[in-house]
């Protein structure tokens, strides 16, 4: 498979999880990829499972200087940079009259901040990619189905991930006229690492809250990270070169309900 033959990728939050599926599927489809994640040893993980189309550089996308030097990494490592999957993020849950200034911060910046950041640093060379590609270079990010909708105790997350969904749409007619192509994934809970820091708001029993949230989705199953690696697959491929400002649920048709 060569969906993405000659393409060269930069997918933050990479060591685990959503990331981890997207840098898998990216390398398997033809595309040289850089992991980025806090975490090294699981980062350097999935670099070394993929082999020779990947390696890491640690990096906290809420730092500018760890995104800069991720892009600039990407560029000597592989020669360009096409495609940028914003997907690091991270939980929260609880009541928003509890929360305190440190707390809203730290969630903001991690949901928010850092991909406004990274976005940043990764232009100049999407840029250059876009230039030599008639189907255009691919910003990608993660929002979530929380970025279409809402429901209580996920107030600072839903914040977060509905600005996501509002820069990508701002962004997608500001970029297209640079062939830049701009779409965020919207899946629903998914069953990775993650999923256990969300469950509280849902029930208090561990078993109770994953029957509510199965109980949510259509499809009444809960999807795989390879599911939404799926769909991002196709966004930042060529196939989709006419995609543009999308937020797309991977939701099992909770959407629709």
């Amino acid at each position: 498979m060569s969906r993405l033959a000659g393409k060269v990728a930069l997918v933050t939050g990479a060591g685990s999880g959503l990331g981890r599926a997207v840098a898998i599927r990216f390398a398997a489809e033809g595309a040289r990829v850089i992991i980025t994640d806090i975490d090294g040893d699981r980062g350097e993980a999935v670099a070394k499972s993929i082999g020779g189309n990947a390696a890491f550089i640690p990096c906290d996308h809420t730092k500018t200087a760890d995104d800069e030097a991720a892009v600039a990494f990407a560029v000597k490592t592989f020669g360009a940079l096409d495609i940028v999957h914003n997907n690091a993020g991270g939980p929260f849950t609880g009541s928003f009259e509890s929360v305190d200034d440190a707390t809203l911060e730290r969630v903001l910046r991690t949901n928010l901040f850092g991909v406004l950041q990274m976005t940043r640093a990764a232009l100049p060379h999407l840029r250059d990619s876009a230039k030599r590609n008639p189907a255009g270079a691919s910003l990608l990010y993660t929002s979530s189905l929380q970025g279409l909708k809402a429901k209580p105790n996920f107030s600072l997350y839903t914040v977060a991930k509905h600005g996501i969904v509002g820069l990508v749409r701002s962004l997608a007619l500001e970029l297209a006229p640079q062939n830049i192509r701009v779409n965020a994934l919207c899946p629903t809970v998914i069953a990775t690492p993650m999923l256990e820091a969300f469950l509280p708001g849902m029930a208090s029993d561990r078993d109770e809250a994953m029957n509510r949230f199965r109980a949510t989705i259509p499809l009444a199953r809960m999807p795989e990270p390879e599911d939404v690696a799926a769909a991002a697959l196709f966004l930042v491929s060529d196939e989709a070169r006419m995609i543009t400002g999308v937020a797309l649920p991977v939701d099992g048709g909770q959407m629709a309900m």
